[in-house]
């Protein structure tokens, strides 16, 4: 009997390690989020589903990420299986022929689910390249036991002079609580996925339809002298290095009013676990100046596949599960209906327990919102909310973030930060060939 154990459990070793020879291994670049974080401890469901696919994560800071699986696509360096990348990347990189086209998902997966505004935006020639792990536009988010002690309260659709007024009201410097939070940081998708959302608000645009920069324009300068003095009398000291990240880590321990930024920030200030202000948050939709156009974005972080690896099938699976209605309920039984990947899919806003999140439904009033065809008061030659989708906007956001981010640490005027943000996009248009 004993032989005949050993001869069983030996057998299941063998087929153990065969197993093991032959799984592929998936090496996914992502970003240092919370819902991504939260997706890499969720992962044994999948490897259950597939033990023949073993996962190796690389997890990166949202500005480094884009720079290597940038740099690693455009070279076809090959080190990624799956790519976290944004709405930005999708449409430019699948007409370059960089990205698999997500077909075959699955029966479950359903595709129309997904909704219109999101999907668009990740789709060429009618075909879906890479799917949506989370969307998102932007909201204030606001302490309503300080609002309520300023005496203030909060619209629900508030203008930049609310902003101004309450900021200002709210700042306690002795106390370390600052009336408002902003990204400061440089990047494309850092203090400019902002400032630009905030400009279409203000009049401003990138570009005219010409393609002729338009920095030197009174709209921008209303745009970066508002930002400027906002947070520079009741922001926090040393903004110009501060992100998504640091500023939600600001906003969960008391220190920031109000905070502008991405709606999917909601869940994290809002959780008791991690935020000490979670029973003390209101929101609302961004400002506007009366223009037509509120400061709000619209973005995605999406999973998809670079052309150049060889296991696009195994790819597609877990792409597949990480975006399917089944992961939404996974995270919901282990974290709340409040902590699920929210904005990609219609059937979630029709979940009678979703409906009854807070931010939930000002979450899709806020995605809704937002016209990446439409987005700015003048016309303009592109689309793009936050953003401009031109391949040459990746270096063009950064190097003029630079220049903001420098003004907002006070090394240069913002006129000096305005007209050397002209004078580099003009240069860098004319070497691409949009002007002469």
């Amino acid at each position: 009997m004993k032989s005949m154990t050993r001869a069983l459990l030996g057998a299941t070793a063998v087929a153990a390690l065969a197993t093991a020879a032959s799984a592929e291994t998936l090496t996914i670049a992502t970003v240092n989020n919370g819902d991504m974080i939260r997706m890499q401890g969720l992962t044994e469901d999948f490897t259950a589903q597939h033990p023949d696919i073993e996962l190796e994560w690389v997890t990166l800071e949202e500005n480094v990420l884009r720079q290597r699986v940038t740099t690693d696509i455009a070279t076809k360096g090959g080190q990624y299986d799956v790519m976290t990348i944004g709405t930005y990347e999708a449409p430019i990189w699948a007409a370059q022929g960089w990205l698999v086209p997500l077909e075959d998902m699955g029966e479950d997966y359903d595709v129309d689910d997904i909704l219109p505004a999101i999907r668009s935006g990740l789709t060429h020639d009618g075909k879906l390249y890479a799917a949506p792990f989370y969307a998102e536009s932007s909201m204030v988010m606001y302490r309503t036991d300080l609002m309520e002690k300023a005496g203030l309260e909060m619209p629900d659709a508030p203008t930049w002079d609310f902003i101004k007024e309450a900021a200002a009201a709210m700042t306690d410097k002795e106390g370390e609580v600052y009336g408002i939070c902003l990204r400061g940081k440089a990047g494309w998708g850092e203090n400019m996925a902002f400032l630009t959302a905030m400009s279409n608000s203000y009049g401003a645009r990138w570009f005219d339809e010409e393609w002729n920069p338009q920095f030197d324009g009174e709209a921008w300068k209303a745009t970066l002298t508002d930002y400027l003095d906002l947070m520079n009398n009741y922001g926090p000291p040393g903004a110009s290095g501060n992100g998504f990240n640091e500023n939600l880590s600001l906003f969960q321990t008391g220190k920031c009013g109000m905070w502008i930024d991405a709606t999917v920030a909601a869940s994290f200030v809002t959780n008791p676990n991690d935020s000490q202000v979670a029973d003390n948050v209101g929101f609302a939709l961004a400002p506007d100046n009366g223009l037509g156009k509120r400061g709000n974005w619209l973005w995605a972080w999406n999973l998809a596949i670079p052309a150049g690896t060889e296991k696009a099938d195994a790819a597609k699976e877990f792409v597949a599960w990480a975006t399917s209605k089944h992961y939404t309920e996974l995270v919901a039984a282990k974290d709340g209906w409040a902590n699920v990947p929210p904005g990609t899919r219609q059937s979630l806003y029709e979940t009678p327990e979703y409906i009854e999140v807070p931010f939930a439904m000002m979450t899709l009033q806020s995605i809704n919102s937002a016209d990446p065809t439409n987005p700015t008061v003048d016309p303009v030659p592109y689309t793009g909310v936050q953003f401009v989708a031109i391949p040459e906007f990746q270096g063009l956001g950064t190097a003029v973030g630079q220049q903001f981010s420098a003004a907002l640490a006070g090394q240069m005027s913002a006129e000096d930060a305005l007209a050397a943000a002209q004078s580099l996009t003009e240069r860098e248009m004319k070497k691409a060939g949009y002007i002469k």
